[in-house]
């Protein structure tokens, strides 16, 4: 398993203290609402160029 705590950060003051990917102000449930409404990893990473594999691989990990 990827360890996602050198990719997410929990900041009070980014996001209401959500957790998001550190150094973006994405959340996980953000990358997970696009992966679940069918966007690939490679659509993602267009659109958020911020994104990488590792980055994306480390939400899931949290998420699990």
């Amino acid at each position: 398993m990827e360890n996602w705590q050198k990719h997410i950060t929990i900041n009070p003051e980014i996001r209401s203290g959500k957790p998001c990917v550190i150094g973006t102000r994405l959340t996980v449930f953000d990358v997970l609402s696009y992966l679940a409404s069918g966007m690939s990893i490679d659509a993602i990473i267009e659109d958020f160029p911020q994104l990488d594999n590792e980055k994306i691989i480390a939400v899931l990990s949290f998420a699990a």
